[in-house]
């Protein structure tokens, strides 16, 4: 491709509505352009990258026993009414009216449609297992997209949906999808981690997320350097560590005036933040709920709803907590009517400070199963940097990083749901067990960039770059160099190597400049002094130095700089 024929231009200047790494560059690279908020078109570079990406995704899919079809983006709302799960996608699934009134939605995934699918095709156990995937368009109505490819409202996503007899046979499948994830960011040239996480609106028994770690990430990865277990913010465990049995004491209350906040009244009463409990309000699904904590540790927010399977969570008011007759600051979960949710922290064994739900005073020895019960107890606290980890007892980090695929264990809800059934050798019928798993194709690309430029620009790994090699001709209107330059190409070309050729009749610099901030792996440049010198300079993106190449060795050189960029990443 010569440059000077590309459609798209570069600009220098920094465009303000971008905040990260990759958002910058794309648009100074003039590789994607705006629609309107969370919608991009894809210019010619970036689309020979994504189109990259999506091959080795079609390669690694297939050789995991997948088989590639298309479903419907337009599907009907009875679908996710059938489901269940319009309500947890909520104001993120775009709806429409057609002529006829019926509502349809735009598809952000594909469960409901495969699973309708599956049922009419699977009878046997013969038929199992079944793995189908796509690669297509996907629409969400994001409320805050950002980070420009990150989290989009329109998205190309491959999308995989295994059917399997029984859940020993999902593992096998999971697994296989596992390796395929993991081979894939391999192959694109980029470091990715696995990490347990939150299923969402998705649902199912586990899952797992496959991360870039980069500055700019959206999400928060809590970690154990020790042992190696990693988890998305939302799903990490930790050791609470343990406390030791007391005899319960009868409850007595003590003053505490002006002292609000967990801190200054475990000062205030020379106590540990540990020994108190700490009280939150939110409204689940339009119910009150008190969630209640060891005064040391934070309520998670995602393990909650998912504890009350809730659709909408939210912080209550001041007004909604007064209406309650409750006194912020000195609140207590003894005698209240709302329901309780208490973190396992919480033993029952064990007496509390809490709340006297009087301003300016305190109960002590507040006994859980006692004083107050709890509709649910369960894991609903927030690991931090400096926890211990459950599985080592080593010191959890924290990182950040961009989420590039996520795969869940499904189960049977949707087969059962949609009569995806089988019979077994017995002539039992049974649900399928379903596993799905996604890649965002734009993502990675953002993450690919996040993860390999620097303050130049974009430094494309070798397997997933627009171009192999960029070639600068300098001095064109020298005869000389021009015939060189073309001959290069034109050579590259015959030999199977496509170019990106910076024919322009520009200065050194700003040719310069495009090729450090389009970011081709390899660059060649023609000039007037490198052929007085017997030969072209050759170089790597990532390196400073070159060498120089005589005319007639550069596509054997070439050959072999690419071939050695593209086995590093197989």
């Amino acid at each position: 491709m010569r440059l000077s024929l590309l459609f798209g231009k570069t600009q220098r200047e920094i465009p303000g509505e971008a905040e990260t790494i990759s958002h910058q560059l794309l648009l100074r690279a003039g590789m994607i352009n705006q629609l309107t908020a969370g919608v991009y078109s894809f210019m010619p570079l970036a689309w020979r990258s994504a189109k990259k990406i999506m091959d080795i995704i079609r390669d690694e899919m297939d050789a995991a026993g997948g088989q590639e079809i298309t479903m419907p983006v337009l599907q009907p709302i009875e679908l996710w009414e059938k489901s269940g799960r319009g309500a947890a996608f909520g104001a993120n699934l775009f709806k429409l009216i057609d002529r006829k009134d019926r509502v349809l939605a735009l598809g952000p995934t594909h469960e409901e449609v495969v699973t309708d699918l599956a049922a009419h095709y699977i009878q046997s156990y013969r038929d199992l297992p079944q793995r189908l995937y796509q690669i297509q368009t996907k629409l969400r109505d994001e409320p805050r997209p950002r980070g420009g490819l990150v989290r989009v409202r329109e998205f190309i996503m491959k999308d995989m949906y295994t059917f399997d007899a029984d859940d020993a046979g999902l593992e096998v499948s999971y697994q296989k999808m596992v390796q395929a994830y993991k081979n894939i960011y391999r192959r694109c040239g980029l470091k990715a981690m696995a990490i347990e996480a939150d299923s969402g609106a998705i649902g199912g028994k586990a899952s797992h997320e496959f991360m870039v770690l980069a500055e700019s990430g959206e999400d928060e990865i809590i970690f154990c350097p020790g042992c190696g277990y990693a988890a998305n913010v939302e799903k990490a465990k930790f050791d609470k560590g343990s406390s030791i049995e007391q005899i319960p004491l009868p409850m007595t209350d003590v003053e505490t005036p002006g002292k609000e906040s967990i801190e200054d009244v475990a000062k205030f009463l020379n106590l540990a933040p540990s020994q108190m409990l700490k009280c939150v309000f939110y409204i689940a699904d339009k119910e009150f709920i008190i969630a209640v904590i060891r005064g040391d540790l934070e309520i998670n927010e995602v393990k909650l709803k998912n504890l009350l399977k809730a659709t909408d969570l939210r912080l209550a008011t001041a007004e909604e907590v007064s209406e309650q007759g409750i006194i912020a600051g000195s609140a207590s979960p003894v005698g209240q009517k709302a329901k309780v949710i208490a973190d396992d922290s919480i033993v029952s064994s064990i007496n509390y400070v809490g709340g006297a739900n009087i301003a300016g005073r305190h109960t002590n020895n507040v006994v859980l199963g006692r004083d107050f019960n709890a509709y649910k107890t369960s894991d609903i606290a927030s690991a931090g940097v400096g926890a211990k980890c459950a599985k080592c007892g080593g010191t959890l980090e924290s990182t950040r990083g961009i989420e590039v695929g996520h795969v869940f264990k499904l189960g049977t809800f949707l087969a059962e749901t949609f009569g995806a059934l089988y019979t077994d050798p017995e002539g039992n019928q049974k649900p399928c067990v379903m596993g799905c798993y996604g890649i965002g194709v734009g993502r990675l690309l953002a993450a690919a960039i996040e993860q390999n430029h620097d303050d130049k620009g974009i430094i494309w790994p070798m397997p997933i770059a627009p171009y192999p090699i960029h070639i600068c001709g300098l001095s064109l209107d020298n005869e000389k160099v021009k015939e060189a330059a073309d001959k290069i190409y034109a050579d590259l070309y015959t030999a199977g190597i496509q170019s990106l050729y910076d024919d322009r009749i520009e200065s050194p610099g700003v040719k310069f400049n495009d090729a450090d901030l389009l970011g081709m792996p390899l660059r060649i440049t023609a000039s007037p002094r490198t052929l007085d010198k017997g030969g072209i300079e050759l170089k790597k993106r990532s390196e400073k130095t070159f060498t120089l190449v005589p005319i007639d060795n550069i596509v054997g050189e070439v050959k072999r700089m690419i071939d050695e960029q593209m086995k590093a990443a197989a």
